[in-house]
């Protein structure tokens, strides 16, 4: 296969401007393409990521990526995909922003084999373009009536759309061809909501160029999960890549948790592992759902991209605690990892009896309640299992002289800490 048959077989395409030509180009030298994201936060989130896996390929197939950090177009504010005008950020935020996204892909595209790739920022060039400059040399080139019927401005007419953000299709157009002259860039990717955005810069490179400059597009569906609802949230918050926003642990859980009706897709996207050993994963959740087998290595395989090896076995690690109810072996970060978003209360150092202790600190609603759990093997402490209601309770039982996990029943966990 090639890469754009790979890609197809992925479902990774959703448009592009000259499949044919786009295929023999691949097929007979190794291109520079590249893909851009703007610094309008300090980390992606995985809906981010889906075009820079397929950047990723593309580098793992020898060809040569580059990475367009806009320092410049984060400014001001892409409107694809938005109803309402963005909020400006200030130079200073968005050059914060810019560092940690540079972060992150130098992590990303380090890892494993293929081309070699680069990272520039956008602003090193349209920064220097004055207004008049502007105006003369690039607007020149760009009809308003084509502009107004591009998708991404004509969804904004009815509620209003800024200048501002109207010229944003132009500086994405100077970057596709600066990137063409000067990095040899023949090929720019892009979440569907850029077709319009990249279609211009191909019409803007031939009109610098002329018409025999050979330049394409290509965009990749919008993700959506089998319910039809959009992908790459979860209870209403994004999973993001930054690990002090979204820990290894949750985001091994996010990928863990995912649908039987779901998961090939998935591991098409965002894996790198062969169509044999996917088609072998389809054939395990048809025969043996139960085990999961497809959805653990799917969690394995993002994880690893992402966060790297130690912080998948951490992952793992915590997992399997909660699982078995061993875990007096976790250590007070992994405690606070994999207990973030569970029951959570505060214990005074003060020593007490089980029963008393559990009702105080609100973990139960009775004494009686307490006494029944307690007697009926209900609970357990650290992973041990607790049946006199007459138990002393005191820091000195706690992880780290901080945490004591309280289990109640097989699943339901809370996280108690001690007041310093």
């Amino acid at each position: 296969m090639t890469i754009i048959d790979e890609l197809e077989w992925r479902g990774a395409i959703n448009q592009q401007t000259d499949a044919d030509g786009l295929k023999k180009l691949v097929s007979e030298k190794e291109i520079y393409l590249y893909c851009g994201v703007d610094p309008t936060g300090d980390s992606m989130h995985i809906g981010h990521l889906i075009p820079f896996m397929i950047l990723k390929r593309f580098q793992l197939a020898g060809h040569h990526p580059i990475v367009v950090i806009g320092g410049a177009t984060g400014s001001i504010g892409d409107p694809s995909g938005r109803t309402s005008e963005r909020t400006l950020q200030t130079m200073e935020v968005v050059e914060n922003n810019a560092d940690k996204l540079k972060a992150q892909m130098i992590h990303l595209f380090n890892k494993g084999q293929g081309g070699d790739f680069e990272i520039v920022n956008n602003h090193d060039w349209l920064g220097k373009i004055s207004l008049l400059d502007f105006l003369r040399d690039y607007g020149k080139h760009f009809n308003i009536n084509t502009m107004l019927a591009k998708d991404i401005v004509a969804s904004r007419l009815d509620v209003g759309i800024s200048f501002t953000e109207f010229s944003y299709q132009i500086l994405q157009s100077i970057d596709f061809h600066h990137l063409y002259k000067e990095h040899q860039v023949q090929l720019q990717i892009g979440g569907g909501d850029q077709w319009g955005n990249i279609t211009s810069g191909l019409d803007f490179i031939r009109r610098m160029e002329g018409p025999e400059a050979e330049a394409y597009g290509l965009t990749i569906p919008l993700m959506l999960k089998s319910d039809g609802t959009k992908f790459g949230k979860s209870a209403g918050n994004a999973i993001w890549l930054d690990p002090e926003k979204t820990t290894p642990y949750e985001f091994y859980q996010f990928w863990l948790n995912q649908q039987d009706t779901d998961v090939v897709k998935f591991l098409k996207y965002f894996t790198f592992l062969s169509k044999e050993e996917i088609d072998a994963l389809a054939k395990e959740i048809e025969e043996r759902p139960h085990l999961r087998v497809a959805q653990q290595r799917l969690a394995e395989e993002i994880t690893r991209f992402v966060h790297g090896q130690a912080a998948l076995d951490e992952a793992q690690l915590i997992t399997k605690a909660l699982f078995t109810g061993d875990v007096a072996q976790l250590n007070e970060k992994q405690i606070r990892d994999g207990f973030k978003n569970m029951p959570q209360f505060t214990a005074p150092q003060t020593n007490n009896t089980l029963a008393i202790w559990l009702t105080d600190i609100g973990l139960v609603d009775s004494r009686r309640q307490a006494r029944e759990f307690v007697s009926n093997g209900a609970i357990s402490l650290n992973g041990q299992k607790i049946t006199d209601v007459d138990y002393p309770i005191s820091s000195d039982l706690a992880i780290g002289g901080k945490y004591l996990i309280v289990r109640r029943g097989k699943k339901n966990y809370y996280l108690v800490t001690f007041e310093d």
